[in-house]
C-alpha cells in the first residue's frame, strides 16, 4: 500500500469537503419535474427528439410475481460479441479480434458451440493488404472466420479495428443464425452500432469514414437489413443495454434548465427509484418507464429525421427508428435500458410483450436475461485468454506487442 493512513484520511476529508458544497436534496423533486413535464414531446434545436409512444408514465410491479409470470415468449436468444481489445505490435499493426455467439433459452449446445470470427487490422503501410470478403470455416464447420482491413486513418487507430471487429461479428453472426430464432433475440447492447455512429461526433476523421470508406458503412447496412429480416418474419429483436452513457437527453433538459444529472441513466435511475423514509432503497418492486421514441445523439442517423449515412432503408423510414423503456432493478441499484425498432414496437401487444418478459428476466436474474447472460459468457474472451492469444499472434507475426512502460508499471498479463 503506497498511502499511510494519515494520506488516505486527508484524501478522504477532502473529498468531504465537495460533498458539503452538493446539495441532492432537491434532485428527486427535479427529476420528477422533468419526467412529467418535459419529456412529452422533448424538443432541442427546434426538433421533436424524444417522445412517449403512448403516455408518459411510471410502472412498478412486484418482483416475485414478475419472476413467477409465465414467459411471453416461448424460446429466447442472445447475441453478444466479445474482443481481445486493440493491441499494437512493433510490425506496425494495430489489431483486434472479436468472436460472437448466440445462446438460447431453453438451451441449444450445437448452437453454442457455433462462433463467427472477425480479425481487423490496421496498418499505415501502403504495401500491406489483408482484406478477405470470404469466410473460412473452422471447428468441422460449426464456426468461421474473416479478416477484415481497416481504413487508414492517422490517429484512432485502436478505436477503429475494435468497433469493426465487434460489430462485424455481431451482426454477421446474428444474420447466420437468424433463422433459427422463432421468438425472440435480444442482443447484448444496443439494436443499432452505436460506436460507429459516434464517430460523427468524435473527430472529423472519424465522421469522414462513415462517409467516404465502404466498411463501417456496410456493417452499418447490414443491421438495417437485420432489423427488415426479423421485421419481415414478425419475429421481434431488442438490445438490453447494462451500461448505457448517453446524455443526449440530460443535454437537452440542460438547454432549458439546469439538468444535475452525469448522464441519462442518472435522470432515470432518479426517477424510478423508491424510497423509505429513512432514504432507504424500497426493493420489493421492479419500476419502469414507458416506452419512448429516441431521435437524439446516436438515435438520430436512423430515424425518420435521418439520412442513415445515404444508406438504403425499404421499408417505412419510422420502422426503423430507436424505441426504448427503463427498468431500475433496486436489490443492485442498476437501470438498465431495453431497445427495440418501432416496427415491433408501434404494436401495443408486441410492446407489452417485450416489456413483461424484460421484467420476467430481470426479477428472476437479479440481472441481465439469462440469453443475454448466456450469450456473453460464450462470447466473452477472459484476460488469460486475451493474453494467450496475443503470445500465439506474436509467434505468428514474428512480432511482439509493442510494450510500454505500464507493462512494467502494473504487471499486466502478456
Amino acid at each position: 500500500m503506497t498511502l499511510d493512513p494519515v494520506h488516505f484520511d486527508g484524501i478522504a476529508r477532502l473529498a468531504g469537503r465537495i460533498n458539503q458544497h452538493v446539495d441532492t436534496t432537491d434532485h428527486g423533486a427535479f427529476a420528477e419535474t422533468v419526467f412529467s413535464n418535459f419529456l412529452d414531446p422533448l424538443r432541442y434545436d427546434g426538433r421533436t427528439i424524444l417522445e412517449p409512444i403512448d403516455e408518459v408514465r411510471r410502472r412498478q410491479i412486484d418482483i416475485e410475481d414478475a419472476a413467477l409470470q409465465e414467459a411471453p415468449f416461448s424460446t429466447q436468444h442472445g447475441l453478444d460479441s466479445g474482443t481481445i481489445n486493440p493491441t499494437t505490435f512493433t510490425n506496425g499493426l494495430v489489431l483486434d479480434v472479436a468472436q460472437a455467439a448466440m445462446a438460447a433459452v431453453p438451451s441449444d449446445l450445437e448452437l453454442h458451440r457455433s462462433r463467427s470470427v472477425v480479425t481487423t487490422a490496421h496498418s499505415n503501410d501502403p504495401t500491406v493488404d489483408c482484406d478477405e470478403d470470404e469466410w473460412t470455416g473452422f471447428d468441422s464447420g460449426y464456426s468461421r472466420g474473416r479478416v477484415l482491413q481497416a481504413p487508414r486513418v492517422n490517429r484512432y487507430e485502436e478505436a477503429v479495428v475494435h468497433a469493426l471487429s465487434l460489430y462485424l461479428a455481431e451482426v454477421s453472426h446474428a444474420t447466420l443464425q437468424a433463422e433459427v430464432v422463432d421468438d425472440l433475440l435480444i442482443l447484448d447492447g444496443p439494436i443499432y452500432p452505436k460506436g460507429l455512429l459516434a464517430w460523427a461526433d468524435r473527430h472529423p476523421e472519424l465522421a469522414d469514414l462513415l462517409v467516404e470508406e465502404e466498411r463501417p458503412r456496410d456493417v452499418i447496412a447490414r443491421y438495417i437489413e437485420l432489423v427488415e429480416r426479423f421485421a419481415a418474419r414478425n419475429v421481434p429483436l431488442c438490445g438490453f443495454i447494462k451500461n448505457g452513457g448517453s446524455k443526449a437527453i440530460t443535454r437537452a433538459v440542460r438547454s432549458k434548465a439546469r439538468a444535475p444529472w452525469a448522464d441519462d441513466a442518472a435522470l432515470f435511475k432518479r426517477v424510478l427509484r423508491r424510497t423509505d423514509d429513512d432514504g432507504e432503497t424500497l426493493t420489493d418492486q421492479l419500476t419502469f418507464t414507458n416506452w419512448f421514441v429516441s431521435r437524439c445523439g446516436v438515435d438520430e442517423p436512423l430515424s425518420a429525421h435521418g439520412d442513415a449515412l445515404g444508406l438504403e432503408r425499404s421499408r417505412t423510414l419510422e420502422d426503423y427508428e430507436v424505441t426504448f423503456f427503463c427498468v431500475y432493478e433496486p436489490r443492485n441499484e442498476l437501470l438498465f435500458r431495453v431497445e427495440s425498432p418501432a416496427v415491433f414496437t408501434r404494436d401495443p401487444e408486441t410492446r407489452e410483450a417485450l416489456t413483461m418478459q424484460i421484467l420476467r428476466d430481470v426479477a428472476h436474474e437479479i440481472g441481465p436475461p439469462l440469453a443475454v447472460a448466456k450469450a456473453d459468457e460464450l462470447a466473452r474472451i477472459n484476460r488469460e485468454e486475451k493474453a494467450a492469444l496475443t503470445r500465439a499472434i506474436e509467434q505468428r507475426f514474428d512480432a511482439e506487442r509493442d510494450r510500454t512502460y505500464d507493462d512494467e508499471r502494473w504487471g499486466l498479463v502478456v
